[in-house]
């Protein structure tokens, strides 16, 4: 009897706990915004104060400092100033204009890393998998120990951990650069016919990617934060997992079904005609065309190459990359398709590297994390992500603000970074309605 009591009691209160919930609701997808351009204060900016940066922009070339630079800046989805100043030939006067195909250089970085991560999704690897399980050739890697500057002959030491994914998107590897990484990576890479992915076009990854893999390491894995190669070795990575080129995969899984048209490592025929002009500076720091002897030949994406650096090799317009930007602040989002869970974005753009730095800011899987310190220095929210390429070309999306921003030119070396700087305090002093804290 009082068993049943009980049994009746509890099923009482259970019926009145749950008569306390509420009905259960069908989930419903939110809207995403794919871009397209409207007028500034629609999305809470000001349209004359977003002109402002005529002025700046119009200074640095009439100094010749730039020969051209082209601006893009969206809010909420909403493109509101997009415009190309200056000229593409300064010999035959010809204006640039907004369709342009920049050589992005290593903000191809960013669209591998990705590429890898839609992978990472269908369960392929694991973030802290060592890179030797899917590439044997980084079994038992070594560290530098000393190195004769004379021929450069080196000796090394076994690494104390093995190389892993994580690593490689992070930075943290110990894989440096040919020509702009540490002075002994630029000489034993040259040495062991390493290329940089820029204007090289022939050879292919896995040909490249295993003979880097027995070289030195600069570090040991993890230790330090250090610009390289890593990208191109992820890139190798796709093709092992995927079973297609890297050309392949990123053109089929995420360029052509975003709407990427114009971005490619190898410019067809029909698209050659709008590749931006190449510029460099003489002793007195004034813009002039990049001389054909020099070090890269202004023409390399022109040509049919086999080659494809998943860390520098892409060349493509400002709309197109911005269409990927947007992707990303939408959470892995766009036009209806669906490339990115945003539970990995969170992941993508959350510091990957603890205690290291990037400078003043963090790093998370193929971008840089606008830091506490960074956000302090310049109006970019903390948690912002960006990168930019060796040719002059840069980009940040603030989640916060909701804001892509682009700004492209085609010079190197460039004495005049400064612009960058401005650029991004002009973006920001035209927001006259801040988002709320969530970011709504």
């Amino acid at each position: 009897m009082k068993s049943y009591m009980l049994t009746g009691l509890m099923a009482g209160f259970f019926l009145s706990a749950t008569a306390q919930i509420p009905p259960t609701r069908p989930v419903t997808a939110h809207a995403h915004p794919v871009l397209q351009e409207a007028p500034p204060e629609s999305v809470g900016m000001s349209a004359a104060r977003l002109q402002r940066m005529d002025a700046v922009i119009n200074e640095y070339i009439t100094k010749g400092r730039q020969a051209g630079v082209s601006v893009l800046v969206a809010r909420n989805g909403r493109i509101v100033y997009h415009k190309a100043y200056g000229q593409d030939d300064i010999t035959t006067k010809t204006p640039l204009k907004r369709d342009a195909i920049f050589r992005i250089a290593s903000q191809t970085k960013a669209i591998t890393s990705i590429g890898l991560m839609m992978l990472f999704e269908e369960g392929k690897f694991l973030l802290d998998d060592p890179i030797s399980k899917y590439i044997p050739a980084f079994k038992n890697p070594k560290v530098l120990d000393k190195f004769n500057e004379k021929d450069s002959s080196y000796t090394s030491v076994p690494a104390k951990r093995e190389i892993t994914i994580r690593q490689l998107l992070t930075h943290t590897s110990g894989i440096s650069y040919p020509t702009i990484g540490t002075k002994e990576a630029v000489a034993i890479y040259a040495k062991n016919r390493i290329p940089s992915g820029i204007g090289t076009p022939s050879g292919t990854l896995a040909e490249t990617i295993p003979r880097l893999a027995a070289l030195p390491l600069m570090h040991n894995p993890g230790d330090r934060w250090t610009y390289g190669l890593s990208t191109d070795v992820i890139g190798y990575l796709i093709e092992v997992l995927s079973g297609q080129s890297l050309d392949q995969y990123l053109r089929t899984r995420l360029l052509e079904p975003l709407g990427m048209n114009d971005t490619f490592f190898y410019l067809p025929k029909a698209k050659q005609d709008r590749l931006t002009r190449v510029y460099t500076e003489d002793s007195t720091k004034v813009v002039r065309r990049l001389p054909a002897q020099g070090g890269i030949s202004e023409d390399y994406p022109k040509e049919a190459g086999t080659y494809f650096s998943g860390g520098a090799g892409l060349s493509g317009t400002m709309s197109d990359y911005a269409i990927f930007l947007q992707m990303m602040l939408n959470g892995g989002e766009y036009g209806g398709k669906r490339f990115l869970s945003p539970t990995t974005v969170r992941l993508i753009t959350t510091n990957q590297i603890g205690d290291l730095n990037q400078g003043i800011n963090k790093f998370g899987l193929g971008f840089a994390i606008t830091s506490e310190k960074s956000a302090a220095r310049l109006p970019a929210s903390e948690g912002t992500f960006d990168w930019g390429g060796f040719f002059g070309t840069t980009y940040w999306v603030d989640p916060k603000e909701k804001v892509v921003a682009l700004l492209y030119t085609q010079k190197v070396p460039n004495s005049f970074g400064d612009l960058n700087d401005k650029f991004k305090v002009l973006v920001y002093q035209a927001i006259l309605e801040m988002n709320e804290p969530n970011g709504k």
